[in-house]
């Protein structure tokens, strides 16, 4: 099968596109998919690069096409376990399932399904512990994946494939920081708004009846804007200045770097900040006064509870999301999708689409 191959930690340079690799084959309690689209996310881009290593202290952006030189292989993963190579990437998937392994119930084959992308199944389900699909096993960077039929959700919706393939990851990591927070209907900040978890964080958090502010570029906010964001903030300005001390009740971060700092300045008494990530720089220096006068609450959302996914499953079917796909391109050019990625001149998601399998290789046998 067609699928692309991270050889290491570092630079474009490690991602191998292959048209040789041999097609997994399902195991207990597993299906096998064929894969119809791969959204891109920020953690294929950190797990290439290694990035979560704690040795590396950069933005994202920094290394994203290079890679660093200072990164410590035992703690570049999600899991802090060293990662191995040849690992195939992909935490979004959307596809059919082709084929069943033992003790999965044969109707399943033909089923239009999403992999949940933190997956408990093997880790037995122990809270606070997960796998991340495409960096501690296989993921969905090829023509056909496997997955645990458990954690493997079956879909009714009129969405496009890669429509679909765009909401696992994204969706899933904002509606874990809203859940996490326990976000109703108050005054949220998000960072990042125009990005694929921003830009679902923005309608995830308007769903819950929110009041959104939303930070991004000048360029992005009207779209950002037609999104549900009531409110517009420049990522450039005095968020200060410009909100005022004290007046948000939650802020979903996904930006980190230095202005952190800010983002607990303007949270209310009280009030709720939640964290999925540093793209803008993993080290901020906070004052401690701030977290405890203030009695804030921190959150670090990565592990999820199963009722996240299952609430993003709910949504899909009764039509009340709908991510934004700017771009879609064939899986060999992986590369340049992820130079896109990180131009970050594109709204929402860009998606990967592997070539059509021959209809004689479509359901290859368990």
């Amino acid at each position: 099968m067609s699928a692309v191959l991270l050889t290491g930690h570092g630079g474009l340079e490690k991602l191998d596109h292959r048209t040789d690799v041999e097609v997994p084959r399902p195991g207990t309690g597993e299906v096998l998919i064929q894969v119809a689209a791969a959204g891109i996310n920020n953690t294929d881009v950190n797990t290439r690069i290694g990035w979560y290593s704690k040795a590396v202290d950069s933005a994202t952006d920094e290394g994203g096409a290079t890679g660093f030189d200072t990164v410590d292989d035992v703690d570049a993963t999600w899991s802090g376990k060293a990662l191995e190579f040849p690992r195939i990437q992909g935490a979004d998937v959307c596809g059919r399932i082709a084929a069943v392994g033992e003790g999965v119930d044969a109707g399943r084959v033909g089923e239009r399904v999403l992999v949940r992308n933190m997956l408990r199944t093997p880790v037995d389900y122990r809270p606070y512990e997960c796998w991340t699909f495409g960096s501690e096993c296989d993921g969905g960077f090829a023509q056909f994946t496997v997955a645990p039929s458990r954690e493997t959700h079956a879909v009714r919706s009129e969405l496009s494939d890669e429509e679909l393939a765009a909401i696992p990851c994204s969706y899933s990591t904002a509606e874990n920081m809203l859940h996490r927070a326990s976000v109703r209907a108050e005054r949220v900040l998000i960072t990042g708004a125009s990005g694929g978890v921003g830009l679902a964080a923005v309608q995830l958090a308007k769903r819950r009846g929110a009041t959104v502010i939303a930070v991004c570029s000048r360029s992005k906010a009207d779209d950002v804007a037609a999104q549900g964001a009531d409110r517009t903030v420049d990522r450039d300005a005095d968020l200060v200045a410009e909100l005022g001390a004290g007046s948000m009740d939650v802020v979903l971060d996904l930006v980190g770097g230095p202005a952190c700092p800010s983002l607990l300045d303007v949270l209310r008494q009280g009030g709720r900040y939640a964290n999925a990530g540093a793209i803008g720089g993993p080290i901020s220096r906070i004052d401690l006064r701030t977290v405890y006068l203030k009695d804030l609450s921190l959150f670090g959302c990565t592990f999820q509870e199963d009722e996240v996914f299952d609430n993003l499953v709910r949504y899909i079917e009764s039509g009340e999301i709908r991510p934004v796909v700017s771009r879609v391109y064939p899986l060999r050019e992986i590369a340049h999708a992820q130079e896109d990625f990180l131009a970050k001149r594109h709204l929402g998601k860009l998606v990967l689409v592997p070539p059509p399998v021959p209809s004689a290789d479509a359901a290859p046998s368990a």
